[in-house]
Parts: C-alpha cells; structure tokens; sequence
C-alpha cells in the first residue's frame, strides 16, 4: 500500500480533504491532510510561498514520510512543485489536482488569466492584511458549479483569507517541473471553469510537466465537497504503480 500527502488549494484547509481521503484509507493506504502555512484559521497571514512550501517540506520531515504520493490541489500545485524541488528523495510521484504548475521564476498570478489577477491584487490591496477571500458569486459560479445552493453556500462559509503574497511571489527552483526525474500525474475534472477554458488548466499548464500520466475526471473544482468519493478514486488513479 502507498503512502498519499495531499496538499489543499487556496482558502482551504487539510481539513477539507477528509471526506476525500476516508476512501483511499479505506483502500488501505495512509493518508495525510496537513495544512500549509498561511491557511490555518486565526493563523498569522504574513506568510510568503516559500513559507507555504517550507511548510510541507518540514511536515514530511517531522512526521518521516518517504515514498510519498504527494497530491496539490489547485494552488497547492505550487507548494508540491518546491516541496519536489527541496525534498524529492522523500517523493515516489507528482499528483496535479487542477493544479498549478510553475516553473522557476513563476508566480501563481502568472499562470492565472490577466483579469483575475487584476482581482486578487485589489481585494488584497482593500484588506486589513493583505489577503484575498473569493467573493460569493466567483465561488458558486466558477468554483462549485456542480452544487447546488445550499452546497455552494456551507461550502464557502469553511473557506478562510488566502495572503496574498503565496499568490503573487515567484517560485524558486533548481530544475523545472519537466526537469524532474519524479515520476508525475495530472488529474483534470473536465468542469472545472476556475480557470476558463479558453485558458485551460489541461493543457496549458499540465504540458509543463514533460512527460506525465493524464487521468480524467468529471466535476468543477470543487469536487472535493460535490463527489469526495470521485474525487479519491480519480487520485488512486492517479498514484497508481
């Protein structure tokens, strides 16, 4: 059996992640859900992405996680893909979640389209702390477009301010993602429109990858809280040998 790390997204929570990693234990795999630094609930925001990465790299450390299938969801494509470039003797493979993928010198904003990242930097520029929170429409709309309204609704009362600085500074790696001798996965839920899709998460960003599994699913972005059990069996696709 193997052993999942799997690393939420933006305004989330490891604690998000538990309905979707019940089914991969109960495959008799070990799971972990931990939470990056910067989105623990009445946690301190100053927090960069080399903070956010620094994060992961230490819990792999603490808890002697090796072999590891390591999962980013979202923005936490950014966060597997430096923990990989720091940590990568502790990782079996690459598992991409409607992720991010960034090469050296690459911010999340970058990879995001010109009008969001417009967005982000005024709600954080109008913030007490430099953070960004999605407003309700973007999330019911663009995010959980699978949900209905009350599931939209209870959804986006768990989310939490994101700082603004793990979206906006840049990576820093020795080898790009393509570069990497890990072996890699991209998963894609064919509706997601967190990113339009005439601006695609599969393939604009997965191609950065070079050579990788493709496994596809059905669901929007969040598909975690719409179809956990989906969600799971797509990533033990995903991590398969």
């Amino acid at each position: 059996m193997s052993t999942y790390v799997l690393v939420h997204g933006a305004w989330h929570t490891g604690a998000e992640l538990a309905d979707v990693a019940a089914p991969i234990k109960a495959a008799g795999h070990e799971v972990h859900t931990p939470t990056v630094a910067g989105n623990q609930p009445g946690g301190s925001k100053d927090v960069g992405l080399a903070d956010a990465i620094q994060s992961i790299v230490d819990y792999l450390t603490e808890n002697d996680l090796t072999d590891v299938i390591l999962v980013g969801h979202s923005y936490g494509g950014m966060v597997i893909t430096g923990v990989a470039d720091k940590a990568g003797d502790r990782i079996r493979r690459l598992v991409y979640w409607n992720a991010f993928v960034p090469n050296d010198g690459e911010a999340l904003k970058d990879m995001a389209p010109p009008h969001h990242a417009g967005v982000f930097e005024q709600i954080a520029a109008a913030s007490p702390d430099n953070t960004v929170l999605l407003p309700f429409p973007v999330w019911r709309e663009n995010f959980i477009n699978d949900a209905d309204a009350a599931l939209a609704q209870a959804t986006y009362d768990k989310l939490n301010p994101q700082p603004y600085r793990t979206i906006s500074e840049p990576i820093s790696l020795a080898k790009n993602p393509a570069e990497m001798e890990i072996a890699k996965s991209y998963i894609n839920f064919t509706g997601d429109t967190a990113m339009p899709h005439s601006y695609p998460w599969h393939p604009r960003l997965s191609e950065k990858l070079g050579f990788f599994r493709l496994v596809l699913g059905s669901g929007s972005h969040e598909v975690l809280f719409t179809n956990p059990k989906h969600a799971a069996e797509k990533i033990m696709e995903a991590g398969r040998d």
